[in-house]
């Protein structure tokens, strides 16, 4: 868990001016648990709605788009309701994140890199079954594709998937154990077979010969650019395509990427963590982030982040941002039902190369 990183969000200090009707409408709206005597106060105006506090657990590279979100569903729920609320975020592997939260990190909202760490929240009771349908679009806010980061002028002449065994290219990428951003690399190494008609067979030894190219397993996505960006290795980098755009947009670092095409559409859902909160009493607020996620100013604030929006707003927006290639998805695969089992359980295909490999 060294890796994992927690970062308060605290509402922009704004003076609290309400009259009684105004301060208990408030404090009826936003459905928290509060004391008699604290009603009583609120009653006679002495008091403010009282302040509420959420957790939320998510990825590594999501940090740039919620430090902007975040701020801004704080002051638009602050003029709704009158309260504040306090979002703290804990960033890093999806894989670390989705266990430490069964493990008992108390989140009221996890944002994880894929459903399939959604799923096991859920299988661990603390998610009800069917919280895709709670939200739109399955509850997915973001989409993404795998890039290829390749060093100045390309010199190992990687473009495509067909590239990535060839015994004098190194690749970098993230622990499938650890890391959501990794397991989508996994399955489009996979489906980079599979889906072009060639057999399960064929598909495990591409994907064991491209990983026995691959030095070195980091943690997280993020890690893994610090490992190809700064620290010089590798000369590819299998990630996140949202992590080459925003270093371009910000001026943080340029590295050349290529998309593989046919690729694999990532997919980020959003989820309340529906045990948590009905112990914090913060359903409500967290349902209302949940979907503030989906809002025209998130969603662009996600593509100007690097990720693709989700939404019919969102994607007119983000029209000519981002190249267009063909994708599948993990449905190709059956769902996270399956991939959880078949690739990344317990003797799974991952641990059956990774055995090989090591």
């Amino acid at each position: 868990m060294s890796n994992r990183i927690f970062v308060d969000y605290l509402p922009t200090p704004l003076s609290l001016r309400l009259g009684t009707g105004l301060a208990i409408a408030a404090l009826a709206s936003v459905g928290g648990s509060f004391s008699d005597a604290a009603f009583a106060q609120a009653k006679k105006g002495a008091v403010p709605p009282p302040k509420q506090e959420l957790l939320l657990v998510s990825y590594a590279v999501t940090k740039s788009a919620y430090d902007k979100i975040i701020p801004r569903f704080q002051d638009e729920w602050k003029k709704k309701t009158g309260q504040d609320v306090v979002i703290k975020a804990s960033y890093g592997g999806s894989g670390s994140q989705t266990r430490a939260v069964i493990d008992g990190l108390q989140a009221d909202l996890v944002g994880l890199a894929l459903a399939g760490d959604v799923l096991k929240v859920q299988e661990a009771g603390l998610i009800q079954p069917g919280w895709e349908k709670e939200l739109p679009n399955n509850s997915i806010i973001t989409n993404s594709v795998v890039a290829f980061f390749v060093r100045p002028g390309n010199p190992k002449k990687v473009k495509n998937w067909t590239d990535l065994d060839k015994k004098d290219v190194d690749v970098v990428t993230a622990n499938p154990k650890t890391s959501g951003g990794a397991r989508w690399n996994f399955l489009g190494l996979y489906g980079s077979i599979t889906q072009n008609g060639g057999s399960d067979a064929q598909a495990r030894k591409y994907v064991t010969s491209v990983y026995k190219n691959v030095d070195v397993l980091p943690k997280d996505a993020r890690e893994a650019t610090d490992t190809f960006v700064k620290r010089k290795k590798g000369d590819v980098l299998l990630n996140y395509e949202n992590e080459a755009i925003l270093a371009k947009r910000t001026g943080k670092w340029t590295v050349p990427y290529k998309l593989p095409n046919p690729n694999i559409l990532i997919e980020g859902p959003i989820a309340v963590v529906d045990k948590n909160v009905d112990k914090h009493g913060t359903r409500k607020v967290a349902s209302a982030f949940a979907r503030y996620l989906f809002t025209p100013t998130a969603q662009k604030t996600f593509a100007d982040n690097g990720f693709r929006p989700v939404t019919a707003e969102g994607k007119v927006y983000a029209r000519g941002k981002f190249q267009q290639i063909d994708t599948y998805s993990v449905n190709n695969f059956d769902g996270w039902s399956s991939v959880n089992k078949k690739f990344f359980g317990k003797g799974g295909v991952w641990d059956q190369i990774f055995s090989k490999i090591r």
